[in-house]
C-alpha cells in the first residue's frame, strides 16, 4: 500500500512539475529545441532543476542497500552506449522536436483535453509495440549476416 501510495504521489507531483514548468506546452518545447531559430531558454532553468537534485538522489541512493520503502536497492546496470541506446536517443528527441512532447508531458497534457497529447499517445504505443518486432527482425538479418542500417544487440 505505501508503494502505492508513494506512487500516486510522486506521479502527481511530477505531473504537476511538468505543467508548471511549461513542458507541456508543445510550442514552448518546439523554442527550447529550436536553437538555429527562435531560441527560447527558459526551459534550461527546468532542466537544471530537474538534473541537480537527481545527482544529488543518485549519490545518496548508491550508498543505501534500503530503499525508504524497505524494499532492497537494485544494483546498477552496466553503462555504455550501444547503438541501440545512441538510436532510441536520436529518435525520441527527434519526436520529442516534431511533436513537442515526450512520454511524461504528453501523459500530463491529457488532463487539460486536446486531442494532440492523445493522439501522440496513441502513436508512441504504436511504436513500442512494434519495437520487439523489428528487434527480432533485425536480429534475424544480423544472424545471417545481412547488413543492417542498425546494430541488433
Amino acid at each position: 500500500m505505501a508503494r502505492a501510495l508513494f506512487a500516486v504521489l510522486a506521479g502527481g507531483l511530477f505531473g504537476i512539475g511538468l505543467m508548471v514548468s511549461g513542458m507541456t506546452d508543445t510550442t514552448k518545447v518546439q523554442g527550447w529545441l529550436d536553437i538555429f531559430g527562435d531560441w527560447d531558454p527558459t526551459l534550461a532553468f527546468v532542466m537544471g532543476g530537474a538534473i541537480i537534485p537527481m545527482a544529488v538522489a543518485w549519490r545518496i541512493a548508491a550508498r543505501r542497500r534500503i530503499s525508504a520503502l524497505g524494499t532492497i536497492m537494485p544494483e546498477l546496470g552496466e553503462q555504455r552506449l550501444d547503438p541501440g541506446l545512441i538510436w532510441g536517443s536520436v529518435l525520441f528527441g527527434a519526436g520529442w522536436a516534431l511533436a513537442g512532447l515526450c512520454p511524461g508531458p504528453a501523459l500530463a497534457s491529457l488532463g487539460f483535453g486536446g486531442t494532440g497529447g492523445l493522439v501522440f499517445l496513441l502513436a508512441m504505443a504504436a511504436g513500442m509495440l512494434a519495437a520487439t518486432p523489428f528487434r527480432r527482425t533485425l536480429s534475424r538479418r544480423a544472424a545471417r549476416g545481412e547488413e543492417t542500417w542498425i546494430s541488433a544487440r
